[in-house]
């Protein structure tokens, strides 16, 4: 398979792995919300990536002894903060539901974390100038732009659609449309979506210790592939830990709060043993799923930078085809139904800008792949 089609390719799989990931949810039973996504995080921002890394990057733990000390902290620290935009957007739902949220955090995220990558460049912030105008004179770069703006636009059109949505459903059973605090939810929703970027940030702060890991993997493979292809899951058990702990903190305190800390060893109430165990499968699923999706986006940046293609479009890439992807899925298990015309419209205008503006990044990567 060519580089730049893999690379498509590996995105849309981290994609549809990002956009199932909290389908499991809906199983769970007799859990409170802190115990789910405790024991879930526990598997996609602890156990998975580090338990990745010693299996997919050789030598990983000299890879660690040899990585500048300096980008561990800040990969890290900035995972941390992420784990802060995580309970921010579970918080935001509350108050201008899902579709919302979803589309102004995601919509937000691609703008942010692009930008910072853009600006940083590979050398530093204090070179943003020179970095942007690099970018900028690149064979393909203006339909990059172009992509990335036509598909926050289709962001922004998906969430309107998703909302139309809840309230033709809220009519049609019967019930009133629910009012919500907008702004302290759109708070919440700016909130969640520039600490999401920072989650994007972290993988580019990180570089250098995927730099060390590729260097570590010459000459060597993992189940036949080339070794550097895995070099990316050397970063995340720097930022997925940073997002754990935040959220481990939070969830205690929840527990400590509401006294639910023994649920996740206790049958459920009114349930079985067999509901505990199908309480921990959909909580380990979910935490497969969320890891797989940077796991994949991993290989998706190694191709795009084997054929010199605009890696820092990376991040939008993968927030546009998640958003793609989660409305898709959404159709197919018939969440759409008794929704008016105007709202099959508005969600048909999303699918088609959001389609629009992945082909046409796809299409700028390949211009940047001719070089000059």
């Amino acid at each position: 398979m060519p580089p730049l089609a893999a690379s498509i390719f590996f995105h849309a799989i981290g994609a549809a792995a990002a956009a199932c990931c909290y389908v499991p949810q809906k199983r769970v039973r007799g859990w409170s919300w802190q115990s789910y996504w405790q024991t879930q995080a526990a598997f996609c921002w602890l156990l998975l990536p580090i338990l990745g890394a010693f299996l997919t990057v050789p030598d990983f733990w000299q890879v660690v002894q040899a990585a500048p000390r300096e980008a561990m902290l800040r990969t890290f620290l900035l995972g941390m903060a992420y784990g802060i935009g995580g309970t921010a957007f579970g918080v935001a739902i509350r108050y201008v539901g899902f579709s919302i949220t979803y589309a102004a955090a995601i919509g937000i995220s691609t703008v942010v974390g692009t930008a910072y990558a853009i600006a940083k460049g590979n050398s530093t912030l204090a070179e943003a100038g020179a970095n942007v105008q690099d970018f900028l004179a690149r064979n393909g770069a203006d339909w990059v732009v172009l992509g990335i703006g036509i598909g926050v636009v289709g962001v922004i059109c998906c969430g309107v659609a998703g909302r139309w949505k809840e309230r033709d459903q809220a009519q049609a059973g019967g019930a009133a449309a629910g009012s919500s605090s907008l702004w302290t939810g759109l708070a919440l929703c700016l909130l969640a979506g520039m600490l999401s970027a920072v989650y994007g940030i972290a993988l580019t702060e990180g570089a250098p210790i995927a730099k060390v890991a590729g260097e570590h993997a010459a000459g060597h493979t993992v189940l036949g592939i080339d070794a550097a292809t895995f070099c990316s899951n050397a970063i995340y058990p720097f930022s997925n830990s940073g997002a754990f702990v935040t959220t481990a903190l939070y969830c205690l305190w929840l527990h400590a709060r509401h006294k639910t800390l023994g649920e996740i060893a206790a049958v459920p109430e009114g349930g079985t043993k067999a509901g505990l165990a199908v309480n921990w499968a959909m909580a380990i699923l979910t935490g497969c799923l969320w890891y797989g999706q940077f796991f994949f986006y991993g290989f998706g940046h190694f191709y795009i930078m084997k054929v010199a293609g605009f890696e820092q479009a990376c991040w939008a890439i993968h927030m546009i085809l998640l958003i793609l992807l989660g409305t898709v899925i959404g159709v197919v298990f018939k969440e759409w139904k008794d929704c008016r015309p105007r709202t099959y419209a508005a969600l048909a205008l999303a699918l088609g800008l959001l389609i629009a503006g992945k082909l046409l990044l796809d299409y700028g990567n390949y211009l940047g792949s001719l070089g000059h």
